[in-house]
């Protein structure tokens, strides 16, 4: 074989080596950060630079061995552009240590980063001077178009700072690409430099694309830099390649967060849409790649360039305004005062009304009185913000810089985040089934014995069931009869619809398994207020506050919680399927003071145990690890633990407090069908529903949280652990004993 042709091999080998370290490995790094996220533990800082340098020695030692022993020109030009993209892997990857939810330090950190080869002297002149960036402007905006059509931009700083980086990254990737690698493959004709330096670039972008933009969001810079390595091949001129670079790369860092590219926000929502505006940027990029090579025989007319610039600026603007999202939609914060209420005294009162009253009350007068003063400089500060009573504290439109300020005062504890997922082109489509129960009670209901409860004339009357989730389909035959109704039973602080609807379908299911008619409900009889605090699958503490306030004291249609509220309409039961986890902003403590002020008004607050099991000690996401919320995990058939559900123990609390069935449960989902689901946001609606019952038999029980939840241990039957260190197995809850021993009481 002639050594031309071996040195051919090589570098074929080397470039696709290259391009497969530099798309797989983030490829796979995204898929371990996920699987750590459905198992609800928290991602190491080190993940992501530890995979990104680990993809920069592997790339960087095979190029710069070719560069170093390969004698054509081309080859070594080659191997060297591709050397330093994998360097740049490793160097802009490691801002990745940044947590997710802090994209904006995460921007300013890339493109400081961006910035420091671009200081080498070195790299300052090693392209010349040039002049022309329009046809790169044409190109960088056409590439664009569809991410103004399908994806929407966060908050101001965000955006600025996403700017900022992009044009860096732009620059040092026409750096990268300079001179010495056009001039390697220049010849008779285009073609050559065209395909085969065009290729040659495409590759050493696939690693540059891979480190900039945050977990998820690189993976969509895969998809949408190197296409643009044959248009900066017909180019060539740095200025021109880095307008279009840079604006290609805006895409992706502007228009999507990285926290939103997680599965657990659905398949169907952001990610789905972001993957989408990223192949129709690639498609655009070969179109570009395709017409710039043929057409470029010669620089572009300034008239000519100029004037498709003003075409793509006009109609990029008009599609964004008319068809895509304008404004921004950047995530808030949540202020978290020092000032709590005292409710001492409150739980001792008698009568459970009184008590609401007395608890919305003190919390209100404590809200009004801690946070007047920063409410006033925020309203001349033009700060939009919503004042909270439950955990005393202001959700407030800002960024870091606001977020530092707030943080510095005195009355202050601490400054949470409060994230919010950017609006989509189309929602994803709830759940539907094609499952029809045939009236007589399902299986999970019968295995608690409810039906025998309701055999004897109680199926929940009177009590009131209140639902924090996903929203519900009010017009579902298992449903619709028992909606409390009036104008202050339903609450959608995210859509502001005036009647209940869920747009996902969860919880239409659990809470179907609480009150449903048809067989499917452990308390039938009785009725509903619902709250939508899960909107597309996320939350946040603001959101999940909104509804947990509005159970203590719901209020008219536009009315305001903290003087519109009415206690004495509040909600005796509440059914929580959710926990709040720090992707959505929430710390361990973030909801503890509601769930301790609703337990002290006498509303008796299940939670699910979450879905992260076997692994032990897995139960950490709000409510479910407080010692006053009553957390659920999950059983199948047999009463046996399910391997999903979360396990204790949790520091201060034995947890969780009972099993219920989880698994396989048949419920109400939006259209009025039925559907089986597995989780523990199944198994805690059962509880919900068997406390229902046991008040509705003895309404001297109704607001003795801890006297019911007692009744509920001691009557449970006993059930396997989850065989962790300090977890004693929390007993499968029985509803036919604990409604016979309420009634004793």
């Amino acid at each position: 074989m002639k050594a031309g042709t071996k040195a051919v091999l090589a570098a074929t080998g080397v470039g696709l080596w290259t391009a497969l370290v530099g798309a797989a490995l983030p490829a796979l790094t995204w898929v371990v950060e996920q699987l750590l996220l459905v198992e609800e533990v928290r991602r190491p800082w080190w993940l992501w630079p530890l995979a990104s340098w680990s993809g920069a020695v592997l790339a960087w030692v095979p190029a710069y061995l070719l560069a170093q022993l390969a004698r054509a020109p081309a080859i070594r030009a080659a191997a060297r552009a591709w050397a330093g993209a994998a360097l740049l892997l490793g160097l802009l990857g490691s801002a990745r240590a940044v947590p997710t939810q802090l994209n904006e330090a995460y921007l300013a950190l890339l493109t400081v980063l961006a910035l420091l080869p671009l200081a080498l002297p070195t790299l300052r002149g090693c392209a010349g001077r040039d002049s022309g960036a329009a046809p790169g402007l044409v190109a960088g905006l056409a590439v664009l178009l569809p991410w103004l059509l399908l994806a929407a931009l966060g908050g101001l700083l965000e955006t600025g700072l996403a700017l900022a980086a992009a044009l860096a990254t732009g620059w040092l990737a026409a750096t990268l690409l300079d001179r010495t690698l056009w001039q390697s493959f220049a010849g008779p004709g285009r073609a050559r430099l065209v395909l085969l330096g065009g290729l040659v670039a495409g590759v050493a972008l696939v690693p540059l694309a891979a480190a900039v933009g945050g977990a998820g969001v690189n993976l969509l810079e895969i998809l949408v830099l190197p296409p643009l390595g044959f248009v900066a091949a017909a180019l060539r001129r740095r200025r021109a390649v880095a307008a279009a670079l840079a604006l290609a790369a805006v895409g992706p860092l502007a228009f999507v967060e990285p926290v939103q590219t997680t599965v657990l926000l659905g398949l169907g929502d952001v990610g789905f849409w972001a993957v989408l505006a990223a192949l129709a940027s690639l498609s655009v990029a070969v179109l570009l790649a395709i017409g710039y090579g043929l057409a470029l025989r010669h620089a572009m007319p300034r008239a000519v360039a100029g004037g498709l610039v003003a075409v793509l600026l006009a109609g990029g603007l008009a599609g964004y305004l008319a068809l895509g999202h304008p404004g921004l939609y950047g995530d808030r914060l949540f202020v978290v005062f020092k000032a709590r209420a005292d409710l001492a005294g409150v739980a001792a009162m008698g009568d459970v009304r009184a008590r609401r009253t007395e608890a919305y009350r003190r919390l209100v007068d404590t809200a009004n009185r801690s946070q007047r003063s920063l409410r006033h400089t925020l309203t001349l500060l033009h700060i939009r913000h919503t004042s909270y009573y439950l955990v005393n504290g202001l959700e407030v439109d800002g960024g870091p810089e606001v977020r530092a300020w707030l943080s510095r005062r005195a009355e202050v504890d601490r400054v949470l985040l409060s994230p919010r997922p950017r609006p989509v082109p189309r929602a994803p489509a709830p759940l539907s089934g094609p499952a029809r129960p045939d009236g007589s009670p399902q299986w999970n209901v019968a295995l608690l014995g409810a039906d025998r409860i309701w055999a004897t004339g109680d199926t929940g009357t009177g009590i009131v069931v209140g639902s924090s989730d996903s929203g519900v389909d009010g017009t579902h035959p298992a449903l619709a009869a028992n909606f409390r109704g009036g104008d202050d039973s339903w609450f959608d602080p995210w859509n502001h619809t005036r009647a209940p609807t869920d747009h996902s379908g969860h919880g239409t299911h659990t809470l179907g398994t609480a009150v449903g008619r048809a067989g499917i409900g452990v308390a039938p009889g009785a009725q509903w207020m619902g709250c939508v605090d899960l909107d597309r699958n996320m939350g946040n503490p603001a959101r999940y506050l909104d509804c947990l306030q509005y159970m203590l004291a719901p209020f008219p249609y536009g009315g305001d919680p903290l003087s519109d509220g009415r206690p004495e309409r509040a909600a005796d039961v509440l059914s929580n399927s959710w926990g709040c986890a720090s992707l959505e902003g929430c710390d361990r403590g973030a909801l503890r003071p509601a769930v301790d002020a609703l337990t002290t008004a006498g509303i008796f607050v299940v939670a699910a145990a979450g879905n992260a099991g076997p692994r032990c000690g897995s139960i950490s996401d709000p409510p479910a690890p407080y010692p006053d919320a009553v957390t659920v995990g999950a059983v199948d058939r047999s009463g046996k633990l399910a391997s999903f559900s979360s396990r204790g123990p949790v520091p201060g609390a034995s947890k969780p407090d009972l099993v219920a069935p989880g698994t396989s449960i048949l419920s109400a989902v939006p259209g009025g069908g039925y559907r089986r689901l597995d989780g523990t946001s199944m198994a805690a609606p059962h509880v919900a529903g068997v406390v229902a019952l046991m008040w509705a038999a003895n309404p001297t029980l109704v607001g003795d949280v801890a006297g019911t939840a007692a009744l509920l241990r001691r009557t449970a039957r006993p059930a396997a652990g989850g065989g962790c260190t300090g977890d004693t197995g929390a007993g499968l809850v029985d509803a036919y004993a604990a409604v016979r021993a309420a009634r004793t009481q």
